[in-house]
Parts: structure tokens; sequence; C-alpha cells
């Protein structure tokens, strides 16, 4: 399973997205980086170890400058 993950940015900065676990740990960073425009990434429901996590429900977190959304997401297998 893979799942694309789009980012909309007004200006260039710092992007950091993140998907956490329903118990709030962190389960793999997809982006920590200097951007210059939108974009996406995709997540192939692996952990950062490169582990294959469970089915479930997961969270999105997005932080660019003084700004943070989190959003949920399905990972079926």
């Amino acid at each position: 399973p893979a799942t694309r993950l789009d980012y909309t940015v007004g200006h260039p900065g710092h992007l950091t997205l993140k998907i956490y676990n329903l118990r709030g740990e962190l389960v793999r960073t997809l982006v920590d980086a200097q951007v210059e425009s939108d974009g996406f990434v995709m997540w192939d429901g692996r952990d950062d170890r490169g582990t294959a996590v469970a089915s479930g429900i997961y969270f999105r977190e997005a932080r660019f400058g003084d700004e943070t959304l989190v959003g949920k997401l399905a990972l079926v297998k």
C-alpha cells in the first residue's frame, strides 16, 4: 500500500511532514527540508526503520513556519 500526500506552500520555507500512530508515537518522517513550491510525497506504509506498519488510522502532521496542520489517514492493506 502507498498513499500520496500533497502539500501547498505560499512561499519557500522549511516543511516537516510526519506520520504518527494513534498513541501519538512518531512512525515516519516523510519531509524535513526546505521547499520552494507545492509538491507531494509518497508514503509506502513503512516506518523510519523500513518495517511495514499495520493497517489502521494514522495522523499526518505538517509544519510550515508557524502553521501546523493535522489530519487523519487510513492505511488499508
